[in-house]
């Protein structure tokens, strides 16, 4: 495998780093104290192209290649320090566009996926409920089919994006009974009459990622809101989870590097005992062990991308390289808090924020638990 860019994507690449440095360049120590979601750069990244890298020209996108995609991705996380909003972006992409625009009938695409790309619109998506996390299947929210549509009653948790969504994707069975098989996917504008939008949730990291919950009571579906065949929700779910666990972690390969410069930078300019810190072994070898993260985060990114691209299966690569990036980031962003020392615990550096957004990692698109438990599967155990 050949794992150059071309000139025209390092050129993109380029054009990225760029424009975040320009267009996404705010105060995210304020931001991420109030829990406020940047809705400008959300603007702004639709309208430099970012949501419409994997939408093809006939809805407004690009239809970028998947390793051009992850370039640009990787590209944002190295220029843009607003983790909240990288993983908005991700989950928008991920979870809410590409389902639609896998499954969706030609009319869902004509009504969602232009503005989803252009900005106007933004998506969410719910799966997980308060008695169903990892075990996705095991939902208790229903759809009840009635003449002209769906009724939905339950409750859906953790859903990103919600407080500011216009486009939901939700999931509810039709009989328990069934399991998988009773699986149905809807996709439902935010004023769908018996949805309701709960309070914006507090969290450790992402904080300028909204969160919330919503509730369904005496939910009105039209037939027309049933996204791919009926019964055939777990296709929906599986197929955007593995694009999702694929690339919503691009964005960490290009944190990783910037918090590995930063690192590199300090430990030759810092001096203690007379010497720069980065003689020091201890030092020295930290910063080694991120660089050989981010080496081997790339590798299998980059391969899993050109799978991706050759149209080939990816479910053993895509778990391996969402469980190896998420532990990655997280140990790479301690490193380099721990190589700044008492500066690195300060807001002011915004490396601790770092850490708690890289928690998060190892939680959201399946546990690295689940990861672990997917890779196990493809190997025959």
């Amino acid at each position: 495998m050949n794992f150059d860019w071309t000139e025209e994507q390092r050129q993109f690449r380029a054009s990225v780093i760029a424009f975040a440095r320009r267009d996404l360049a705010g105060d995210v120590i304020a931001r991420d104290a109030t829990g406020t979601f940047p809705q400008e750069a959300w603007q702004r990244c639709a309208a430099f192209g970012i949501q419409g890298l994997p939408i093809s020209a006939e809805y407004g996108g690009s239809g970028a290649g998947v390793l051009t995609q992850i370039a640009a991705l990787e590209a944002l996380g190295y220029a843009c320090n607003d983790n909240g909003l990288i993983f908005s972006l991700n989950a928008h992409m991920w979870a809410c566009q590409h389902p639609i625009d896998r499954f969706g009938t030609e009319a869902q695409k004509r009504r969602y996926l232009p503005g989803m790309v252009n900005g106007t619109l933004i998506g969410a998506h719910g799966m997980s409920e308060p008695g169903s996390g990892s075990d996705a299947f095991a939902l208790s929210t229903t759809a009840k089919e009635v003449d002209g549509g769906w009724v939905l009653h339950g409750s859906k948790t953790f859903v990103s994006n919600a407080p500011v969504a216009d486009v939901f994707i939700v999931f509810a069975t039709m009989n328990r009974a069934r399991g998988f098989m009773g699986i149905c996917g809807f996709v439902l504008g935010r004023e769908t009459p018996g949805m309701t939008i709960g309070k914006p949730m507090h969290k450790m990291g992402m904080r300028t990622s909204p969160m919330a919950e919503l509730f369904f009571d005496n939910c009105e579906v039209p037939a027309d809101a049933l996204l791919g065949r009926k019964g055939g929700g777990m296709a929906v779910f599986n197929n955007s989870m593995e694009r999702e666990r694929s690339l919503i972690l691009a964005c960490t390969v290009g944190s990783m590097q910037r918090d590995l410069e930063r690192a590199i930078e300090h430990a030759r300019t810092r001096e203690q005992f007379g010497r720069p810190i980065g003689s020091f072994q201890s030092v020295a070898n930290r910063i080694v062990d991120m660089q050989l993260r981010l080496e081997t985060s790339r590798l299998l990114l980059y391969k899993l991308g050109t799978l991706l691209d050759e149209g080939k299966p990816a479910r053993l690569e895509s778990a391996l390289c969402k469980l190896h990036l998420s532990e990655s980031f997280l140990a790479t962003t301690l490193d380099a808090l721990q190589v700044h020392g008492g500066s690195g615990y300060m807001t002011e550096l915004e490396l601790e924020r770092d850490v708690r957004d890289a928690i998060g990692t190892r939680i959201y698109s399946g546990t690295s638990d689940i990861q672990r438990a997917i890779v196990a599967k493809e190997l025959g155990l």
